[in-house]
């Protein structure tokens, strides 16, 4: 499995269809001619229903999945990065331009990167009408392809604007079933999907993908959008509502039915995507000159059991695979804690603003786990970090589930503990005593892990508070626990003597006399080869 390139989802061997009847486009075509403007041109009402989405979806996994070719890959393989920059959406063709609500939206054209068109429809009561293609939607002057285009080329996905005379955007859905808000800040980072299919396994992942989204008018008082989604894969179809809601961070609700095509080995509820390139527990990947550079530094668990464990994430020799077994977890994401400028130095991607996203299932979610794919990447352009929940039941052909989570993308996890310390920072380094001479131990490996908060802001200099240490190999010498000196931060430090290259787990927590103080840390440590 490699990284994903985030500057657009490869998408080439997955299926496409665009169609459009006669009459539609006969409709269509006069409604463009007679300058009906602002907003875009509609295909004839159509009944909708979410019932009716979910009973397709059904009717769909029974059929035999068809991968359609592209009759235009070789045109799409010329829009590249550099010219999806230059061609621009002509805002007076979006959806509710002048209402109703808050937030219109603009759609996205095809590139190189996500070369399969979406239908998308606009969504009134019970009635639904398909948005319909047209070339002038887009000004493609500054990218050459201008008149090179096919009249119903389609679209690839949409955004949803942060407002009526806004060119910037908080929510985008776009290739696959991957989607993201800007969060909080304005600022995009991590993805979420849809659904993820056999991920980081010895066979070829699958990428299913949203075919057709129906947009609901939204409510004038609120500031929210109703989105449902057709799901369509060679194992699995599914039928989806996303409910998201903007005021200071976005939070979106999740319903989704699935219906199983062909056995699936590794399914990947909820599942979201990041980037990990480098940060301060590992300076040996970090061959730039910015301190770090990550979409998010760890992966946060709230076990069912009332557990909170940090994950920090590494850039691995080899793609990895943790799980984190639970039932019924309380929740997981993938988040940005370091969130200072000076923690990145980097005044154009704006890493410290990037959203955490946080997964709170809602009903019985029941045993399975947590899992956490960590693949090696040599630059900040690939997404390389991948973490769902796995269900532990054997998902099978014919069989069927539904599952209701919540998303936040906001700046921390919504419901942070207040009674322990977390984790603020992670280092690793050469063991031993600095500034003491002392002989060369190649195999000795110091661990600095800085904790904050809870119990620990109220407590005044002591010694007497103890790491929690446990290894999977090696050896522990001398951990202790000190208060750093002008901060309310608690520092645990110890060395490990460890033999060879295998990866080395670790977990630490702070205790004082039977009463634990902090969240755990969880590592996984390759030792220099």
């Amino acid at each position: 499995m490699s990284a994903i390139n985030r500057r657009g989802f490869l998408a080439a061997s997955l299926p496409w269809m665009l169609a459009l009847g006669v009459a539609l486009r006969g409709a269509a075509t006069r409604a463009e001619a007679s300058g009906q403007t602002p907003g875009p041109t509609f295909g004839p009402p159509q009944p909708f229903s979410y019932d009716r989405l979910r009973q397709r979806a059904a009717d769909l996994a029974k059929t035999a999945y068809v991968e359609p070719k592209s009759a235009v890959a070789d045109l799409l393989r010329t829009i590249d990065f550099d010219a999806v920059q230059k061609i621009k959406f002509r805002p007076d063709h979006g959806l509710w331009v002048n209402g109703p609500g808050h937030f219109p939206v603009r759609f996205f054209t095809l590139n190189k990167f996500v070369p399969l068109p979406v239908k998308i429809h606009a969504v009134s009561g019970d009635t639904a009408r398909e948005i319909v293609y047209f070339p002038n939607y887009f000004d493609f002057a500054d990218s050459g392809l201008a008149g090179k285009l096919p009249a119903d080329l389609g679209f690839s996905g949409f955004r949803v604007m942060d407002g009526k005379d806004s060119d910037t955007d908080w929510l985008a859905f776009q290739g696959a079933s991957y989607f993201r808000s800007s969060g909080a800040e304005g600022q995009y980072g991590a993805s979420a999907r849809g659904i993820a299919a056999n991920t980081a396994l010895s066979t070829k992942e699958e990428f299913p993908r949203f075919t057709e989204f129906w947009l609901a008018a939204p409510n004038p008082e609120a500031a929210a959008i109703t989105i449902y989604a057709l799901l369509e894969g060679p194992s699995l179809t599914g039928a989806y509502r996303f409910d998201a809601t903007r005021t200071n961070a976005v939070v979106m609700d999740v319903h989704a039915d699935l219906f199983i095509r062909a056995d699936i080995p590794r399914l990947g509820l909820a599942p979201l995507t990041s980037m990990y390139w480098y940060g301060e527990n590992d300076r040996r990947q970090a061959t730039d000159w910015r301190p770090e550079i990550h979409d998010s530094d760890g992966l946060a668990l709230w076990t069912g059991k009332g557990e909170r464990i940090w994950r920090p994430l590494i850039n691995p020799p080899s793609v990895q695979t943790n799980s984190f077994t639970d039932t019924n977890p309380k929740g997981f994401g993938l988040l940005q804690r370091d969130r200072s400028f000076a923690d990145y130095q980097d005044d154009g991607a704006f890493y410290e603003r990037r959203p955490s996203i946080w997964v709170e299932p809602r009903g019985d979610w029941g045993a399975g786990a947590v899992q956490l794919v960590e693949i090696p990447t040599d630059d900040e352009i690939h997404d390389n970090i991948v973490a769902y929940w796995q269900p532990q039941a054997p998902v099978k052909a014919g069989s069927s589930q539904s599952f209701d989570y919540r998303l936040y993308w906001q700046n921390d996890e919504p419901h942070p503990p207040t009674e322990i310390g977390r984790v603020v920072s992670t280092r690793i380094g050469r063991g031993g005593v600095p500034g003491k001479e002392q002989r060369e131990d190649k195999n000795l490996w110091k661990f600095v892990i800085d904790f904050a908060g809870g119990a620990l802001a109220e407590m005044k200099a002591r010694f007497d508070v103890t790491p929690v240490v446990t290894l999977s190999r090696g050896k522990m010498r001398g951990g202790y626990v000190i208060k750093v000196v002008g901060t309310e931060r608690w520092r645990a430090l110890f060395d490990v003597e460890v033999e060879g290259k295998d990866p080395l787990s670790l977990r630490c927590f702070l205790r004082l006399g039977d009463k634990t103080l902090t969240e755990t840390w969880l590592y996984q440590y390759f030792p220099p080869g």
